[in-house]
């Protein structure tokens, strides 16, 4: 008959074994480096979690950037939240709104190139730690920068700058460049039920 001790002791043996593979593998990553990270997929919460990352490294102190390629200047919740750390965010909203909206192919290309040069400005301010470039998965899906360009740039950032890219549609050679994809999967959306955008959940 197995009793609770019994199986208190197994239980314990298991972890024991297992904090030992988890600490070796702990112990065998040395490396530290500034990251490409790339949030992308059809579900909701690219963006979000960008966000979330921006929290945590203010956290620590940090000097953030954003730079918004799609979203103009729209009075979101997390832009109104992260204008109390003042200087320590630089917050640019360089869109000219969703391509559906504008129907202007040369102005938004105009839009993402001045996008793009700020996230260069950015990217060259060694105070910055975190650079989020929202979005910037759209302004490259319909071909408003230039692909090789703007991966060229990424990829030869700082050492120490860490750097998320968000937005569907990432192209294949971003995946690849990058240090870390997510890829949010959509299983159940709202809208579908006729539920709008709501105030502190999408904006």
């Amino acid at each position: 008959m197995t009793t609770d001790s019994d199986e208190a002791a197994r239980h314990k043996a298991k972890m024991e074994k297992r904090k030992a593979v988890q600490d070796a593998e702990v112990a065998s990553k040395t490396l530290e480096k500034g990251l490409l990270i790339v949030n992308t997929g059809p579900g909701k919460g690219k963006s979000t979690a960008a966000f979330g990352l921006i929290l945590r490294a203010l956290g620590h102190g940090w000097r953030i950037g954003v730079v918004q390629f799609i979203k103009g200047a729209w009075s979101t919740g997390e832009r109104r939240a992260l204008e109390a750390f003042g200087d320590q965010v630089s917050w640019h909203s360089m869109g000219e709104g969703f391509t559906w909206e504008t129907q202007d192919k040369a102005r938004d290309i105009a839009a993402a190139g001045r996008a793009f040069a700020k996230a260069r400005e950015l990217m060259a301010d060694p105070g910055i730690r975190l650079l989020v470039l929202d979005e910037l998965n759209i302004a490259l899906r319909y071909d408003y920068l230039p692909l090789a360009e703007v991966v060229a740039t990424l990829a030869a950032r700082r050492p120490d700058l860490h750097i998320v890219v968000t937005g569907r549609n990432a192209k294949p050679e971003l995946i690849e460049a990058a240090d870390l994809v997510t890829e949010m999967t959509l299983v159940k959306h709202h809208f579908a039920a006729g539920v709008k955008a709501q105030e502190g959940i999408e904006f």
